[in-house]
């Protein structure tokens, strides 16, 4: 039973970024709406990972991490609706 609750958190939270970035995505050209897709990009730096070669594998380091207002709003969402999902089970 705890199982079956953790994948449904983790299925709504995936749901939460994933709906929340396609909306800051339809939303920024809007004029009015554009506010939904204010974020920023935190991590090491991509487009230069840190590379471990050996000769006969490449290994690149790195990390980044994307999240906008939509994302957000999505995300606690999602967590609400977990909280009454969860009850119900």
């Amino acid at each position: 039973m705890r199982m079956r609750k953790n994948l449904i958190l983790l299925f709504l939270l995936l749901a939460g970024v994933m709906f929340g970035s396609l909306l800051a995505a339809v939303t920024a050209d809007v004029s009015w709406l554009s506010w939904l897709s204010y974020g920023d990009t935190v991590g090491i730096w991509v487009d230069n990972p840190m590379v471990l070669d050996l000769a006969v594998f490449k290994l690149a380091f790195g990390f980044e991490l994307s999240i906008n207002i939509a994302q957000v709003i999505c995300v606690f969402l999602a967590i609400l609706s977990y909280k009454g999902v969860a009850s119900r089970l």
